[in-house]
């Protein structure tokens, strides 16, 4: 096994392309297969299934994935190591983001980034599927972090994880709205309501789910948006209730925050990578400046990872 056929697997993975992961290497797509199916043979499987319309990881291609992106990262750890004593940090960092997410001040973090590592390129891009997506990127290699928005302690084993915000929800209700005037409420009392809320395989939308379905509850939601600031608006015009984070409603006049008195529905911010690959000098950078970068909005805690302040 060489590093080249792990380099050229990964590729090839990441691209789901023969042809696109050639040009990615920029060598010729003949010797991306043949190193391929060299690797193949000294491995005595089949790492891809290919056809005319796709090339897709077989099962021992995805248990080799994560072994051969340690590798990789190792190797990148040794030229870290070299860099540091001659031109500066080399390398790249791409970073899966949550659709709308509002609590790190990410153009912030990326310039100042950018300004101290000029060498190293740095990618970022929103998840569409938000935490579920962020999950699926780490663990086929299309990111090398990313953030969480889900219910303390859910993240998946195979991720090592940074605690970075508790955020407390509440119901948003508006103003019109006949439970706008109650001082708390029951799920029971929300059986029979339209609900604002975000895509399914978002961290958040998977916690409410799983919240009215322990209760029996079948919950319609009407509106599926894109990010916090999204849902508060559908929200304030009367489209349906959500339950959102308290700092996101807590000015706006036309709703009225009211607490679910039997069930907490409060998620945590996480930033996530994968536990078998070792952050290298670049990623480790970024995950100080994220830290520094970190909003803490009124009524958000400060997660066990981080310094909190008195």
């Amino acid at each position: 096994m060489e590093l080249r056929q792990l380099e050229y697997f990964v590729a090839v993975a990441h691209e789901r392309s023969f042809t696109l992961a050639a040009r990615r290497l920029h060598v010729v797509q003949s010797a991306v297969s043949a190193a391929i199916a060299a690797l193949e043979r000294d491995l005595k499987v089949t790492l891809f299934e290919r056809s005319a319309q796709r090339v897709v990881l077989t099962e021992a291609g995805t248990a080799l994935l994560p072994e051969a992106l340690a590798v990789m990262d190792a190797v990148q750890g040794a030229r870290d190591v070299v860099d540091e004593l001659g031109a500066g940090m080399r390398g790249s960092v791409r970073v899966g983001l949550l659709p709308g997410l509002g609590l790190v001040d990410l153009p912030a973090a990326a310039g100042e980034f950018r300004r101290r590592y000029p060498n190293v390129e740095l990618r970022l891009r929103a998840e569409a599927e938000g935490s579920a997506g962020v999950i699926a990127g780490l663990r086929n290699g299309d990111i090398d972090c990313g953030f969480l928005g889900v219910a303390a302690g859910s993240a998946p084993r195979d991720l090592t994880t940074w605690e970075l915000l508790r955020v407390p929800q509440v119901l948003a209700v508006p103003v019109g709205h006949r439970l706008a005037r109650r001082r708390s409420v029951t799920l029971a009392d929300l059986a029979d309501e339209a609900f604002v809320d975000f895509p399914p395989g978002s961290g958040t939308r998977t916690l409410i789910d799983q919240k009215f379905e322990a209760a029996g509850i079948e919950r319609k939601v009407v509106v599926e948006a894109l990010g916090i600031e999204g849902g508060v608006q559908f929200v304030a015009h009367g489209v349906g209730l959500g339950i959102l984070p308290g700092y996101a409603v807590a000015e706006i006049d036309s709703i009225r925050a009211v607490p679910v008195s039997d069930e907490s529905f409060r998620w945590t911010l996480y930033l996530a990578t994968l536990r078998k690959r070792k952050p290298s000098a670049a990623l480790r950078a970024l995950l100080g400046l994220v830290s520094t970068h970190l909003q803490h909005p009124p009524g958000t805690e400060l997660g066990a990872d981080l310094p909190h302040q008195t």
